[in-house]
């Protein structure tokens, strides 16, 4: 078996950052930000909690694929910042929502989160009988992670939600997915010290250097090993989910692509020889949202008319980790 959409549904905040707001806190411009990520606006959390953007976008999804809350038998929530250690956002959202008849988990798999929360959604439906409705849900404060005098990091990232509603179907999804855990240290963002009632802070500090270029409580992340990565693990994973499918990345009726950087996108899009009509790009009004960007993206194709029941959609994302996925689902 397999799962089809149900529905879609996104938040971003109301607060937008344009590239000459940035030019008043770092050394940068407009045309410098624009012709290198193909970025010119992404919305800011104005100290909205994760949970309550994941909120938003999942009320979103539920209500366009008509559902009844207890109809949701497992919610999925994807994301790299979280508000809480714990409770699990799921729990959160589950609470908030009334979906008592609901699990939930929450998985952290940076950007290409959506994708995996999407391959297990289909897993735990086609292994369990008594799961036959998930919600998916990828929301994002990327920017409380970025240090703001950075400016070769900080006009990246914005802030968002999305969310879909599956069912179980016959048309099954299609995924692939991989890492490169040697990458680790290219990106990556503390958590936690490690440190207690009874630490040595000369030793914690010693230990606290296992990884290099450290920034304290700010993101890390070196761009071109990254781009380096990204240009062939995004055409990688899509071509070998299409394989599975039995179809080409040019068979697709859309492909969405994690909205990281223009130029990542556009040669991941040569490498895989695919119709440039048929690629989503949102990257200049969002920035980039981790995990949150393509459920966005695919939120907006199905609001905007681009993709009807039946059409073949490709999703494929990377990001720390290194981590990797493609999804091909029929809608």
């Amino acid at each position: 078996m397999g799962i089809r959409l149900l529905g879609a549904g996104m938040y971003l905040p109301e607060k937008v950052v344009t590239n000459e707001d940035f030019t008043k806190i770092v050394d940068t411009s407009d045309e410098w930000i624009t012709k290198r990520t193909g970025i010119k606006r992404r919305h800011i959390s104005q100290g909205e909690y994760t949970w309550s953007m994941g909120l938003k976008a999942a009320k979103n999804a539920i209500s366009n694929a008509k559902i009844d809350l207890l109809e949701i038998d497992m919610i999925i929530v994807t994301t790299i910042s979280a508000d809480f250690a714990y409770p699990s956002m799921s729990n959160v959202i589950q609470g908030k929502l009334g979906a008592k008849n609901a699990f939930g988990i929450d998985i952290c798999c940076a950007c290409a989160g959506f994708v995996y929360g999407l391959d297990m959604a289909q897993r735990y439906i086609d292994t369990d009988s008594n799961i036959k409705t998930v919600l998916v849900i990828s929301s994002e404060n990327v920017t409380k992670t970025v240090d703001y005098t950075d400016r070769s990091t900080c006009v990246l990232f914005g802030d968002g939600a999305g969310a879909v509603v599956v069912t179980k179907s016959e048309n099954q999804a299609y995924s692939y997915l991989g890492a490169d855990g040697t990458g680790a240290e290219l990106l990556y963002s503390h958590l936690y010290p490690a440190n207690n009632g009874f630490t040595d802070e000369n030793v914690a500090l010693e230990n606290a250097k296992a990884f290099p270029n450290e920034t304290g409580r700010y993101m890390y992340m070196d761009g071109q090993e990254v781009y380096k990565f990204a240009v062939n693990a995004m055409p990688d994973a899509m071509e070998k989910a299409c394989e599975k499918a039995g179809i080409r990345p040019n068979d697709l009726d859309y492909i969405i692509p994690h909205q990281a950087n223009i130029r990542i996108i556009e040669t991941a899009v040569k490498r895989m020889n695919v119709d440039i009509d048929k690629v989503f790009v949102n990257i200049q009004e969002t920035g980039n949202i981790s995990s949150a960007c393509i459920p966005v993206c695919l939120t907006q194709l199905v609001e905007q008319g681009k993709v009807k029941s039946g059409d073949k959609v490709g999703m494929v994302g990377f990001g720390a980790g290194l981590i990797y996925g493609a999804i091909v689902l029929t809608v």
